[in-house]
């Protein structure tokens, strides 16, 4: 690239002019960061102002704001996406409602039957299906744990079809496919035929969760995503809830057609599933930069708010095996799968066993499956007060701390506690805990995460591994263990304990990360602007700082981690 000596020469004086200039906007900044932004917005002034240290090339604040370099050369500042569209009368807050009202609740409602599904098969062991189909204790645990390796396989492939596919296709087809195996599983005769729809099961149902994770991290900027994420999520506490009533209600149905009550509850929730999967082609919408409910101005500021976001990627990627890889070699990718895990193997342990807990606390079958169902609403109710704290107030590594304390101290009172009624409120506990961390650790991972594909393979990967230890848990809760199960208790206590010193660890390298990137030390070199820098050349050559966050990702020495 060849540079004109009067422009850079101007472009030194306006360095200068700009460093002046930050003496004046620095104070200005501590005491109001929207009024020092837009002054920003006219002076090339780095986001540490005076005390920004010189070693630093380019640098910006906490969420990632371009880098002195970019306003210093605008010939190097990443393209407007869509510059040529008029986007003057388009309101940014009821664009927002509008996404929100056409994605979330129809999402929520299909992993509300996603889940529905899978854990189903709690409530009907309490309606003889294991002796009618002659299933010993172990048997049982084979049939829940088969279902997770499929589901963890078949996570990563799913989210690459779903990029690579329409959401509206893929998602719907799978949601189809599994309904049908969930109808299925509810005419099975033997152990066999039990376990090939669990299998099946399983892979078809695998897409769904961490391919909406996914696909609502490409709608939203990274402090609107949690409570998204919360509310989708929160369709797993009601499906508890619910699942509980549904049961109690067709158990009713005991003897119809000659069909005990655990095969019409697979039955039914089958057909309610293939139902909505029909009708999810023409609900669930694409991405944004093709979405057919928008119009073009709508589109292009949903994609023109993600990149000011630093999520360059929004505009659209092509599938480069590069990407993927970046995914596979980043550290956050593998802490992250440890951290998932010590929230996500206690999830499907709770919600597997919380029937069968309550009913050897003295219930019978039905008031079991009822007193699942306050627990679940409390847990749904947290959930979604977490997701909206994370958003407004950030801190989502602190809150997966507090929130998996809470549930190692419910788990604490169940392993010691005798008591029937002191163990049902320490289910309460477990409950808070381990719920709303969920969503808050995708949300905390999706953060932390750019590139389409990267973060899809990242998001796929984490929740795939948690799902495998799923197979771990459903195991803990054997039949000679009852009613207290204490072995149980302390293997999901272990989970938990994992996640936090895992959240602990993912933290404290996130914040050291940051600290390196605010010091200049991940800076990378610009053609034609720190040419001279060659200590810098081991973090990467570019043409431009598009080229630079386009290569990179969330490793560009711009983009800020969320703590």
């Amino acid at each position: 690239m060849t540079r004109d000596p009067a422009l850079l020469s101007s472009i030194s004086l306006s360095v200068v002019a700009a460093v002046v200039a930050a003496a004046r906007v620095n104070t200005m900044s501590s005491a109001d960061p929207e009024k020092a932004l837009a002054t920003a917005e006219a002076l090339p002034v780095p986001a540490g102002g005076r005390n920004s240290p010189p070693a630093s090339t380019y640098s910006s604040d906490e969420k990632g704001r371009s880098s002195q370099v970019e306003r210093v050369d605008d010939r190097i500042e990443p393209p407007l996406y869509n510059a040529h569209v008029d986007v003057s009368g388009v309101d940014e807050r009821k664009l927002i409602r509008k996404i929100d009202l056409y994605l979330v609740p129809w999402l929520s409602f299909l992993y509300l039957l996603s889940f529905l599904d899978r854990t189903s098969i709690g409530n009907a062991k309490l309606y003889h299906m294991t002796s009618d189909l002659g299933l010993t204790d172990q048997q049982y645990l084979i049939a829940l744990t088969i279902f997770f390796f499929s589901y963890s396989i078949f996570e990563v492939p799913s989210n690459i079809f779903l990029k690579r596919l329409r959401p509206s296709i893929w998602l719907s087809l799978l949601m189809l496919l599994w309904g049908i195996m969930m109808t299925v599983q509810g005419l099975v005769h033997n152990y066999g035929g039990l376990l090939g729809m669990r299998w099946m099961l399983g892979m078809f149902e695998a897409g769904l969760f961490p391919g909406v994770n996914y696909y609502l991290s490409c709608w939203y900027k990274r402090s609107e995503f949690g409570i998204r994420a919360a509310l989708f999520f929160s369709a797993a506490t009601v499906s508890g809830a619910f699942g509980g009533l549904l049961a109690a209600a067709i158990s009713n149905m005991d003897g119809v057609g000659g069909k005990p009550a655990w095969a019409w509850i697979f039955i039914l929730e089958g057909l309610v599933t293939v139902v909505a999967g029909a009708m999810s082609f023409w609900i669930i919408q694409d991405f944004p930069d093709t979405a057919k409910f928008l119009t073009e101005a709508e589109r292009t500021v949903v994609v023109r708010r993600l990149q000011s976001d630093d999520q360059y990627s929004a505009a659209g990627e092509n599938l480069r095996w590069h990407y993927i890889w970046r995914s596979l070699l980043d550290w956050k990718t593998w802490v992250g799968m440890l951290l998932y895990t010590g929230a996500d193997g206690p999830l499907y342990a709770f919600s597997l066993f919380l029937p069968s807990i309550i009913k050897e606390l003295g219930y019978t079958a039905t008031p079991a499956n009822l007193l699942t169902v306050p627990v679940y609403t409390l847990a749904c109710i947290v959930t979604c007060v977490v997701g909206y704290i994370a958003d407004r107030h950030g801190n989502r590594g602190y809150l997966v701390m507090l929130c998996l304390s809470v549930g190692a101290a419910g788990y604490i009172i169940l392993i010691f506690s005798r008591n029937a009624a002191l163990s049902y409120v320490a289910v309460y506990l477990a409950a808070c805990g381990i719920y709303p961390t969920i969503p808050n650790i995708i949300a905390w991972m999706s953060n932390n995460v750019e590139g389409s594909y990267k973060r899809s393979v990242t998001i796929a990967m984490f929740i795939g591994f948690g799902n495998i230890n799923g197979a771990v848990s459903s195991n803990v809760y054997r039949a000679r263990d009852a009613p207290w199960y204490t072995l149980g208790h302390g293997i999901v206590l272990m989970y938990i304990c994992i996640g936090l010193i895992t959240a602990v660890a993912y933290w404290y390298f996130l914040r050291r990360e940051n600290a390196r990137r605010e010091r200049g030390e991940r800076d990378e070199i610009i053609r034609g602007v720190n040419e001279h820098r060659t200590d810098l050349a081991k973090n990467g050559t570019y043409d431009s700082v598009a080229d630079a966050k386009r290569d990179k990702g969330d490793e560009w020495s711009g983009y800020r981690y969320t703590l």
